[in-house]
């Protein structure tokens, strides 16, 4: 059997993918707990703003924008540093992927609604323009080939295994 290479395209992606997209997760969630102030606000404060950045998007009912406004920061914190670490790697990028889509959905509908919000990316005041769709909609992108890319890659043997004997 042929020794798979240690690098190639997908491999290259996958890193890429891992990188970026744990890097934005662990930033994201760390400003939406710091509301990007140093000195930084308390953590009750700093949600309070951040459920109301969640309920403008006038998705969600009350419970949910609760919900949302206490679990997102600390999931995409964990959910970074699990995709940096690797180990899972199928299952944390198939969960980023997933929540990716459901961020470039609310973006999309609320651009397509015209609704005049800040985005709450990363807890500044950034207005929700056509910039913003195309950025998800490229991260996204990058989540999603990197998930298929860690599948197909996990159908190879691992390269530095040792050759299967005839």
């Amino acid at each position: 059997m042929m020794q798979s290479s240690t690098l190639n395209a997908r491999r290259i992606i996958i890193w890429i993918g891992r990188l970026v997209l744990a890097g934005i997760f662990v930033y994201a969630g760390y400003a939406k707990l710091t509301m990007g102030m140093h000195p930084r606000p308390s953590i009750g404060v700093a949600l309070s703003f951040f459920a109301l950045q969640v309920d403008s998007y006038q998705i969600l009912p009350t419970w949910g924008v609760n919900f949302v406004a206490h679990t997102l920061p600390f999931a995409e914190i964990v959910l970074g540093l699990l995709l940096l670490l690797g180990v899972g790697l199928r299952i944390w990028a198939t969960l980023i992927t997933l929540i990716m889509l459901g961020f470039f959905a609310a973006v999309v509908r609320s651009y397509a609604l015209g609704l005049q919000i800040n985005c709450g990316c990363f807890a500044t005041p950034e207005p929700l323009t056509i910039k913003t769709v195309f950025r998800d909609g490229a991260l996204v992108a990058l989540a999603l080939v990197m998930t298929i890319f860690a599948f197909l890659e996990a159908r190879n043997p691992h390269p530095w295994s040792a050759p299967e004997k005839a």
